[in-house]
């Protein structure tokens, strides 16, 4: 079952997005180190928020730039799997990022992408960091690699 017919199996369950990441922490456990707080979640769009705390600092009191890369690849792994179609798979291939100003607040993750986009073999996937002030504060480009399931 995919991840976006799981979460709308929840729906109806009080802290259903608290449980559904936790579920998914659970099967993909590296996610967890950024405790992501999903914000919403629907076919071919998310938003996923990520909390300005000290495990994810670094040495200058900003958000890490491996933790947004980590809610980047979160952002769009689930919203590719939102619009792909059963007999496909995905693998991130790669992921090109900008750091655009200092991570100061906690963190907003988005990413929207239609099932007419996708392709057999690379499709880049943009998702959009941005802090509490509505200011972007990082992109990436994640080279997500589509083949079919055998």
């Amino acid at each position: 079952m995919s991840p976006l017919k799981i979460y709308n199996s929840l729906k109806k369950y009080p802290l259903s997005k608290f449980l559904f990441m936790k579920a998914l922490c659970s099967k993909a456990p590296y996610f967890s180190s950024i405790k992501p707080q999903l914000l919403n979640y629907e076919k071919g769009k998310i938003e996923i928020k990520l909390h300005k705390r000290k495990p994810v600092l670094n040495h200058i009191g900003t958000v890490h730039a491996i933790a947004m890369c980590n809610l980047a690849e979160l952002c769009a792994g689930l919203v590719i799997d939102s619009v792909l179609p059963k007999n496909m798979r995905w693998i991130p291939k790669g992921m090109n990022v900008e750091y655009l100003q200092k991570a100061n607040t906690d963190l907003i993750g988005k990413c929207e992408l239609s099932e007419e986009s996708i392709v057999l073999g690379d499709n880049q996937v943009l998702v959009n960091v941005f802090d509490t002030n509505a200011e972007q504060v990082f992109k990436a480009v994640i080279n997500m690699y589509i083949s079919e399931k055998k």
